[in-house]
């Protein structure tokens, strides 16, 4: 899926919209991937003359990727609800194209339960699990 396909199924827009890419594999995983430029608002004061990547929003790039494996989130807003066991290993850094690579563990209703990996450069930078809401728009 390319950047328009993505904003098809999520609701978010830029600067938010932290995806470029996703595909879902033959291990029924979504891989993601997101190329960091530089000029990110999360970049200007995090941190002056040594730009890293917040761990948040490495997190929000994990969630982003997930939803190409929901196929009824059109129409409706994907919302956290849990993030666990996150693990930072390795910064993300200007010019870093990010990898995400996503698995459903478990779906209830509208709660999904998930986990991913962050990677870039061949280096593990941040791992989680994490679960979210598929919630109706309201009109």
């Amino acid at each position: 899926m390319n950047k328009e396909e993505i904003k098809k199924l999520l609701p978010h827009r830029e600067p938010m919209l932290l995806l470029e890419e996703v595909d879902v594999n033959e291990q029924g995983e979504a891989v993601g991937k997101y190329t960091v430029k530089g000029d990110e608002f999360f970049l200007q004061g995090h941190f002056p003359g040594n730009p890293i990547v917040p761990g948040v929003i490495q997190c929000e790039m994990i969630a982003q990727t997930a939803v190409a494996l929901i196929p009824d989130v059109h129409d409706s807003l994907p919302m956290y609800t849990g993030l666990n066991n996150v693990k930072f290993k390795n910064p993300l850094l200007p010019g870093d194209t990010a990898v995400m690579t996503v698995s459903l563990t478990a779906r209830r209703g509208i709660f999904c339960f998930a986990k991913g990996k962050l990677e870039a450069n061949g280096k593990l930078c941040t791992s989680a699990e994490f679960s979210f809401a598929i919630v109706p728009k309201k009109s």
